[in-house]
């Protein structure tokens, strides 16, 4: 029977490779997996640290489980050039950094001790994909993802695809396919059995067939009462297949959904209907640590983008990114734009047969997956390569006939070769360029980015970011400014219906190379910070979703005179989902509704006061003593929503919050952590730039320093357990607050 454990305890790690050591276990540090080889500040860091060589090893003893089976070690990941060795000798090598591998043991384990030992070389290869040229983002070395031990007969179950067809039909159909592996070329006869089940496990249909070859098809038709996966209520199905063979038995299976996806040049469609797509792109990373982040962050990742920042769409910018993730956009239903490594370089002819490579483990890895509508086969903002895009294109197309495929580029006029004009559109902003000499515009028309003519499917993969980087404490004209421009594109793509969507630049700030950003590592392009603390313009996403979901009333102003330029705090953006917005202020009360002028494709419009919003003796209260405000957000004209803001700001308590009360020890579980500094009206202090020190007691530790500052009147950290179950107390200090404390639990 199939037996898969994780592999991640009692690794040793080390700096740098010795190939005459091989063979014996070498001193080192300690280490869990997900691991990153070398932890970094949280900006100001050489990047070249970690682009060398690392060796981590992990004695596996025999069991006598081990005879007669098929032993394997499942790497989810490593970045980025692995060769994995048994007792000295190379078993597998592997040059991506963001799909999976296996390193098979069968045969070469010896009773006793067995060493396994892996070279990682964290160096920026040009051979590998997305290495070469210059890349916006950093490719953490380490083994970051799962290990995974993997016991199964010697003829077992390689990979399972689901296909779902006449899914808008009354009766519908499922297709499954078993690949069947048998790396020992035995004889395979034997039955395959797959049986269907519903989302709580009951059975609705099974099939069984005779093994013949490498794969086995069976079809399911006349399927009735079958759900939809939609993005309110994202059903999903499993198949369970069971291999017989004269070798043993193996059972292994796969989730999947019915749902049809297209993109067509009148807009997106779901399940037969039209739905705008509006996104963020998201990096992979967190401050620290890289990529080495486990299930738990990657899952709360999604359903910060879901439930937050209440997005449709993330797209996987710019690499395949972990299956926690991916699992987890299937069960919240949140859709995915998923791509192959790369950022503008195209490499050699090696180089491109390795990116194809890349195409063919995305896809067979995340086929099953419902929540992925389009696969990206172009490398990131690269010129046109018609061989190498044909190819990227025929091979996805004949692994995946189901999906669309995109390339997403920023050229105009590039040849189109995918399904999907996939573009990012940075025009907004250039016209501040010297010579540009066009209006201020949101996006261009479709025709003038493909040089077609005619409409085609199309869809925006990215906009704002560095056109206009903004921090979460920069000035508040700067991050209104910010705002406004989220808006704007949002508004261009929901009011031209051949646009399927636009997708944001980008979820969070991120750190980057020394060639991009701030000088400081970070490229402050997210509408989050880089603890996924939202700045203003994260609730330009979240407010357009239907109050009966959340009711969204967000002024952006910290309410200060002086803070912009001249001063005041007009003109003054609300974004909400309210009808109306109420201001009072002194003896002024001011109630607006949506500024369907300028916004007037949004579902929901942002209200906004400004000085046309007022008649001269209006203008005049502004004029007098700075005052506290209120703010009541009005539904079916009924107050909903309320926000109290004040004119003289002093530091009052300190907001703790954690995503989660307890922490899975077992899996070295992770919890992230927020600290406001707040004042009397629970509003954060935008410019607090004091320290605060954090102390765990338990089972827990912290990841990066134990002191941090605030930045935008917030931090963040995460909490790591250390493998032990019990209680865990985090106390927070700062010099200006009572100190606070937190309990959870590892269990």
């Amino acid at each position: 029977m199939r037996s898969v454990a994780a592999f991640n305890e009692s690794w040793t790690f080390r700096e740098g490779f010795s190939p005459e050591n091989l063979g014996r276990a070498q001193d080192g540090q300690p280490v869990t997996l997900p691991h990153t080889a070398v932890e970094l500040p949280f900006n100001y860091f050489d990047e070249k640290a970690y682009q060398r060589a690392f060796t981590y090893q992990k004695v596996l003893n025999w069991d006598e489980a081990f005879a007669g089976r098929e032993v394997s070690l499942i790497f989810d990941a490593a970045m980025a050039d692995a060769v994995v060795y048994l007792n000295g000798e190379e078993t597998v090598a592997h040059k991506d950094g963001y799909t999976p591998f296996e390193a098979r043991l069968t045969g070469r384990l010896k009773k006793g001790e067995n060493l396994i030992t892996v070279k990682i070389d964290g160096s920026e290869n040009p051979q590998i994909p997305p290495f070469g040229g210059r890349i916006d983002y950093l490719t953490y070395a380490g083994i970051y993802r799962d290990v995974w031990l993997k016991l199964t007969a010697p003829v077992s179950i390689a990979n399972i695809k689901v296909e779902t067809a006449e899914v808008l039909a009354e009766r519908k159909s499922v297709r499954v396919r078993c690949d069947i592996a048998n790396p020992q070329k035995l004889s395979a006869k034997g039955t395959v059995k797959v049986t269907l089940r519903s989302q709580d496990g009951a059975a609705l249909a099974s099939a069984e067939a005779d093994t013949a070859g490498e794969s086995v098809t069976l079809s399911f038709n006349d399927l009735t009462e079958i759900s939809f996966w939609q993005l309110e209520n994202p059903v999903l199905y499993s198949v369970d297949v069971e291999l017989v063979t004269d070798h043993g038995v193996d059972r292994h299976a796969a989730t999947f959904g019915f749902r049809t996806a297209s993109f067509t040049a009148e807009g997106f469609v779901l399940n037969g209907k039209a739905l705008k797509l509006r996104g963020l792109n998201r990096h992979q990373a967190f401050p620290y640590v890289g990529y080495a982040m486990g299930r738990s962050a990657q899952e709360r990742d999604a359903e910060i983008m879901k439930h937050t920042l209440k997005c449709n769409i993330v797209r996987t910018s710019h690499y395949p990114q972990s299956k926690w993730f991916l699992d987890h956009c299937d069960r919240i239903g949140l859709l995915v734009f998923e791509e192959i490594p790369g950022w503008q370089h195209i490499g050699d002819e090696e180089w491109q047969q390795e990116s194809i490579r890349n195409v063919r483990r995305m896809i067979e890895r995340d086929w099953n997956h419902p929540s992925i509508v389009i696969w990206g086969v172009r490398i990131n903002e690269s010129q046109d390569s018609h061989d190498f895009y044909a190819e990227t294109n025929r091979l996805a197309r004949e692994l995946d006939p189901t999906r669309q495929t995109g390339g997403v580029r920023y050229i105009t006029e590039s040849e189109l070769l995918e399904d999907v004009y996939t573009m990012n559109d940075f025009i907004l902003g250039n016209e501040e360029l010297p010579g540009a000499n066009r209006p201020r515009t949101p996006l261009r028309p479709q025709q003038e980015n493909t040089g077609l003519s005619r409409d085609v499917p199309y869809l925006i993969t990215e906009f704002g970011g560095h056109m206009y980087p903004t921090k979460i404490y920069d000035q508040e004209q700067r991050q209104a400014e910010h705002v406004r421009r989220h808006l704007e594109v949002l508004n261009a793509a929901y009011g031209d219906p051949s646009i399927s969507g636009a997708i944001g630049w980008c979820m969070f700030d991120y750190n980057t190379h020394s060639d991009f950003g701030s000088g400081d590592r970070i490229c402050y392009h997210g509408v989050m910070d880089m603890f996924r603390e939202p700045k203003f313009a994260a609730y330009v996403y979240a407010s357009q979703c239907e109050p009966s979901e959340e009711i969204v009333m967000k002024p952006v102003t910290i309410w200060a005179r002086g803070e912009r330029n001249i001063g005041g705090a007009l003109p003054l953006t609300v974004l909400t989902n309210c009808d109306e917005v109420e201001l009072r202020y002194g003896s002024l009360t001011k109630r607006l509704g949506p500024d369907r002028e300028n916004f007037s494709h949004l579902p929901h419009p942002p209200v906004v006061f400004d000085h046309r919003s007022f008649t001269p003796d209006e203008l005049g209260v502004w004029g007098m003593e700075w005052e506290d405000v209120h703010f009541t957000g009005y539904i079916g004209g009924k107050p909903v929503v309320e926000q109290y803001m004040v004119a003289n700001p002093l530091p009052t308590s300190l907001e703790v919050e954690a995503d989660a009360d307890s922490l899975h020890a077992g899996e070295r579980d992770t919890v992230r952590i927020i600290v406001r500094a707040l004042d009397q009206a629970r509003s954060r202090l935008a410019f607090l730039n004091e320290a605060i020190s954090i102390k765990v007691d338990g089972p827990a530790r912290v990841i990066g320093p134990e002191t941090v500052a605030f930045q935008g009147g917030t931090t963040g950290f995460w909490l790591q357990a250390t493998g032990e179950t019990g209680s865990i107390k985090l106390e927070v200090a700062s010099p200006r607050f009572a100190s606070q404390s937190l309990s959870l639990t590892a269990k």
